[in-house]
């Protein structure tokens, strides 16, 4: 069979908990991984007559977030009720939000390879609340843990304008970064802060025709490893199918599927239920929401230079690459950090180099943040000025930089404890470069003949000057006097 012509097509349904303190309708506590049924009262565990209250800093976080994803804010908003039963949702019913989100229409910024970015479109952002867990390890029984239920959950539902697994992945890491530097979540998929849930399909070129496979909704992956593979397998699947059996959008009914991840594949799961079957109706026992312009720009007032917008701009002021500007970023306060070290004069390349090969590496060790290693942005300027002006090398900074981790001394008294300052007098390192060049005759006559011995000659003539003084000799000084030496 001929190769198909194909376009993929994905939007993403993304939800995001929301780190408030106590839930979306009750007083429980938020936390992880405390005693299953720990954490519930009688509102979120639906005993009847209970009535709900709205969290408004849930609410503040949604609209941050919207706002954060150019979103039009509604200034009238309500709560509706979604009739569906399962085990983990004990009123069953979920309030959420159908017909008046309190969001809609806005776009986000994808980064592309070789620094381009895409636009991706928002359907809409509204608020819910999240069920419980099932358990099922078990032999023959399955468990619910409704500590979970009641979590403020802000749903994303995105356009289909992605168009592969990679600008699927690209969008979740993208949106995972803002709500971090938002502070509105924690956005750890271990934890259950982010699912992912991608609507695929394909528009298939036959015989001069299109024809459009039935849409595949993935349900519930927590890591963008999930997430791309999953893509990736729903394409080669619907290309298979249709090659076999024709079936379209038409003549076929959109699916839910799961992800195994042992197995790599995607299974079915049941035909999607649509809007009619949730039976939506206005919530009884909660008013609508009316925000006043007052409190819009109270709320607008928490927003901060968004990631996409600075990593761009980490390229276009400071000269960084986009993979630099890209690890900067990746946490707001890694990139508040670098940017409060060049303020205090710091080379930007250089403060880079420093935080992205060595003060990443030792935070991981240690498993926390770059800037709660103990070190002050100041201090941080003043190592990489010590290393721009040729005091130290860039391997020696590598020890100071974990001294100053280890010590919190100030970077220029460790050069000298560490014996680390570079020997750059000219006259002192003249005399060891002609007692290197009386001693290697033949790596002296081939530096002069030139050729492609040339170049490996120098390099071994400046090493054994290199190797008499300790490493000590500043690398740049002692080369001017070798091709002043060797003409």
């Amino acid at each position: 069979m001929a190769e198909l012509d194909y376009k993929v097509v994905v939007g993403l349904e993304i939800h995001v908990h929301l780190c408030t303190k106590t839930k979306m309708f009750c007083g429980c506590a938020l936390s992880f991984g405390e005693e299953a049924n720990s954490r519930v009262c009688p509102v979120c565990l639906g005993m009847p007559g209970v009535l709900p209250v709205m969290n408004k800093q849930a609410l503040e976080y949604a609209i941050m977030v919207a706002m954060a994803l150019n979103c039009e804010i509604a200034e009238f908003t309500k709560w509706d009720r979604k009739s569906y039963y399962y085990p983990d949702l004990p009123k069953n019913y979920q309030i959420s939000q159908y017909d008046l989100p309190l969001s809609a229409n806005g776009f986000i910024e994808i980064p592309l390879e070789g620094g381009k970015t895409k636009r991706i479109g928002i359907i809409r952002a509204h608020l819910e609340e999240d069920a419980g867990k099932n358990v099922h390890s078990e032999a023959n029984f399955s468990q619910v843990d409704l500590n979970r239920a009641g979590t403020p959950l802000l749903e994303i539902v995105t356009c289909p304008d992605m168009n592969s697994a990679s600008e699927v992945r690209a969008l979740a890491v993208e949106l995972q970064r803002i709500v971090r530097y938002l502070g509105v979540s924690e956005g750890d998929m271990q934890k259950g802060h982010m699912r992912f849930e991608p609507n695929i399909n394909l528009i298939i070129t036959k015989n001069g025709a299109e024809y459009k496979t039935p849409i595949a909704e993935v349900k519930n992956l927590n890591s963008f490893r999930a997430l791309e593979r999953s893509v990736e397998y729903e394409v080669q699947r619907q290309l298979d199918e249709f090659a076999e059996t024709g079936k379209t959008i038409e003549t076929g009914n959109k699916t839910t599927r799961g992800w195994v991840d042992e197995r790599e594949v995607t299974v079915l799961q049941r035909k999607k239920e649509e809007a009619p079957d949730y039976r939506y109706f206005p919530e009884p026992d909660l008013v609508p929401v009316k925000l006043t312009k007052e409190w819009l720009a109270e709320i607008r007032g928490h927003l901060c230079e968004l990631p996409i917008n600075k990593q761009i701009r980490y390229v276009t002021e400071y000269k960084l690459s986009d993979y630099d500007a890209g690890v900067l970023t990746a946490e707001r306060f890694t990139a508040e950090f670098f940017e409060q070290s060049v303020a205090a004069g710091g080379e930007p390349k250089r403060v880079c180099n420093l935080l992205t090969q060595t003060g990443l590496k030792i935070a991981k060790e240690r498993g926390c943040g770059v800037c709660d290693l103990g070190i002050k942005a100041e201090s941080l300027s003043e190592l990489s000025k010590i290393v721009e002006s040729g005091t130290v090398s860039s391997s020696a900074a590598v020890s100071i930089f974990e001294a100053m981790v280890e010590t919190g001394k100030e970077p220029d008294i460790l050069a000298e404890e560490l014996n680390l300052i570079q020997k750059s007098d000219a006259g002192e390192l003249e005399l060891i470069v002609e007692h290197v060049l009386a001693d290697n005759a033949k790596a002296v006559k081939d530096v002069k003949i030139g050729g492609k011995k040339s170049k490996k000659a120098h390099g071994f003539l400046l090493g054994q000057v290199m190797q008499k003084t300790r490493g000590q000799a500043n690398p740049k000084v002692v080369s001017e006097i070798l091709d002043k030496k060797l003409g």
